[in-house]
């Protein structure tokens, strides 16, 4: 109990009784929103915090349980996966902070967002990390299900997704498939249009662009290549998943009922004092950790590709996890 300085209990003498009186405010129902953080929260890193042992730590991808947002500074809630359950408060406020180089936005609980899909066609556009930026991304747990689109395999330029995604496909052809490229270069010799590439007219793929009906495109050699999202279709048609190897931008429109990806970021070989040190290594490292950084609060599971055939039998596992117990998905899948 605390008594201001000016309390008259200074000047008396004897025992002093106090009642609780219940609070005659109406109890609301049992809170059941669930939200995954997507920034970090350390409540003994915070200075505004005036009690840090009532605040609750968590991690970008931690699934919190909100109990009470009465105050717009100070939201209550406990982590999903404690044995516990002990809840705690965090300070609003200081996501601004943690992610300084974000537009913040605290808009879910039902309302819907302007959608900027012609935006993030590109594979590198810089108005992808201003648009519709959040800090919380609220979820719903749901019965084990397939995911229609893999494993979106993201990482950094040369650390091996294309060599684990082919690999994947060779070992379950019944399983796995990769959605054929277009592209508006001519064939070469002994070429089939449909088996390694779809051949089209440069108008056609320009008019499909500006239609939204590609993930990704981009040039090279005075030709244009891109992944049209009728392939990632008609491989879901077909009873399997289909696995990409994309840049982060793209996860944008994946991240939708109708793909339902489980994301895996491939992350750049740990660099031990035994190495032989490298340049291209250390570049290798720093991208990743930059993508990281940036996009964690995209991926459903982080995997170090410091073996690749430990990295292949982790995917594999992974699969047949996510494909056989509850999962945590966007409230946006199902409502």
């Amino acid at each position: 109990m605390h008594f201001l300085p000016f309390s008259p209990q200074r000047e008396m003498r004897g025992s002093i009784t106090f009642k609780i009186v219940p609070s005659y405010r109406s109890q609301s129902m049992s809170c059941e929103i669930y939200v995954r953080a997507q920034f970090e929260y350390d409540p003994a890193k915070d200075d505004l915090i005036p009690c840090k042992e009532a605040g609750i730590r968590f991690r970008v991808g931690d699934i919190i349980q909100i109990i009470s947002k009465d105050d717009h500074n100070w939201w209550q809630g406990k982590l999903e996966n404690t044995k516990n359950g002990t809840a705690g408060v965090w300070h609003v406020i200081a996501m601004e902070k943690t992610k300084q180089e974000q537009q913040a936005s605290c808009t879910w609980f039902g309302k819907k967002k302007k959608q900027y899909k012609d935006k993030y066609l590109a594979k590198h556009n810089a108005v992808f990390d201003q648009l519709d930026l959040v800090t919380y991304e609220e979820v719903v747990k749901l019965p084990s299900f397939k995911r229609k689109t893999l494993v979106c395999l993201v990482s950094a330029h040369g650390v091996g997704r294309r060599h684990i995604k082919n690999t994947l496909i060779t070992k379950h052809p019944d399983r796995f498939a990769y959605p054929i490229p277009h592209t508006t270069r001519p064939p070469k010799k002994d070429e089939e249009n449909g088996k390694n590439y779809y051949f089209v007219s440069h108008d056609q793929m320009m008019q499909d662009i500006s239609n939204n009906d590609y993930l990704e495109y981009g040039s090279h050699e005075d030709a244009m290549y891109g992944t049209r999202l009728e392939t990632i279709r008609q491989i879901h048609a077909q009873g399997m998943i289909s696995i990409l190897d994309v840049e982060p931008q793209a996860l944008k429109i994946l991240r939708t009922a109708e793909f339902a990806p489980y994301v895996v970021f491939i992350a750049a070989p740990t660099i031990t004092p035994g190495m032989t040190e490298d340049d291209s290594l250390q570049r290798l490292q720093k991208e990743s950790e930059m993508l990281q950084r940036t996009y964690a609060h995209y991926f459903d599971q982080t995997i170090i590709n410091n073996e690749i055939d430990d990295t292949i039998r982790l995917l594999e596992e992974a699969v047949d996890l996510v494909s056989t117990t509850p999962q945590w998905v966007p409230v946006s899948w199902v409502y």
